[in-house]
């Protein structure tokens, strides 16, 4: 529904300019988000040393008497609040930009976060199969050091491009994305490829913090700040860049840490 045919009675306009229930809402969901996340990373954010001097996550382990299923919900609760902690500050203005009432704005933000868990998902895959064959391989413990720092290069290499900057412009845009959509969508799927080029623009944000520890509380505050900064701040392709030449030279320091432990 567009701004210019919805009803011009004052209550409604201020509903629309005001949407507050929406806002109690995701202020109540950003509160209850944080106090999860945290009871997760103390509860799940055990390390294990691991043969090449790094420590790996217990959250790709599966824990005596932990069925697949029990798992996967867990994992899956832990990173919605985990998205919904990080996401929150710099998504909520772009919710609020496309002036819909409480109850589109509603599915638009679960839209989006359905993407996020969808997302998750994948990654949990990736990262149980990283930790079972991990595991099994001491050569490819060794050298997991060599490859992360390698990611940090790569990653931090992605933030220089056009690729990073055109998905990042489309979710600074006035109205949020839904700039973009036809007026007639449901808030629902505006919501969902929100959270589709979102997950594009924070790919790269979202892999220093797997390849730094997903659990880890600092790296995870250090990346939400970092989300908020090139999606709020003036001048994002200086904060773009900036993350970028961090994390280039936080790879460099990987490989180079990983040298004089394997060669000397």
């Amino acid at each position: 529904m567009s701004f210019q045919h919805l009803p011009k009675s004052s209550l409604g306009n201020t509903e629309i300019m005001r949407p507050t229930k929406f806002i109690v809402v995701c202020i109540l969901a950003f509160i209850s988000s944080v106090a999860a996340t945290v009871y997760f990373v103390y509860s799940m954010g055990g390390e294990m040393k691991m043969p090449g001097g790094w420590d790996m996550s217990m959250m790709w382990m599966l824990m005596p008497e932990q069925t697949w299923l029990e798992s996967v919900l867990i994992f899956l609760l832990m990173w919605l609040a985990m998205m919904i902690t990080m996401m929150m500050p710099s998504v909520l203005p772009m919710f609020l930009k496309t002036r819909r009432q409480s109850g589109s704005l509603c599915l638009m933000a679960s839209g989006y976060f359905a993407i996020w868990l969808i997302a998750g998902g994948g990654i949990y895959v990736a990262g149980m199969l990283y930790g079972i064959y991990t595991m099994q391989s001491l050569l490819l413990s060794r050298i997991i050091p060599l490859l992360s720092g390698i990611s940090l290069i790569a990653v931090g290499t992605i933030q220089f491009t056009s690729w990073k900057m055109i998905h990042l412009l489309r979710c600074r845009s006035p109205l949020g994305c839904a700039v973009s959509y036809a007026q007639n969508e449901t808030s629902f799927r505006i919501g969902c490829k929100q959270g589709v080029a979102c997950c594009s623009c924070c790919a790269t944000l979202m892999a220093i913090q797997l390849v730094l520890g997903i659990m880890n509380p600092l790296v995870m505050i250090a990346v939400a700040i970092s989300i908020a900064a090139e999606k709020l701040l003036p001048r994002p392709e200086i904060i773009t860049r900036s993350i970028g030449i961090a994390a280039i030279l936080g790879g460099a320091a990987m490989l180079v840490n990983w040298a004089m432990i394997n060669y000397n």
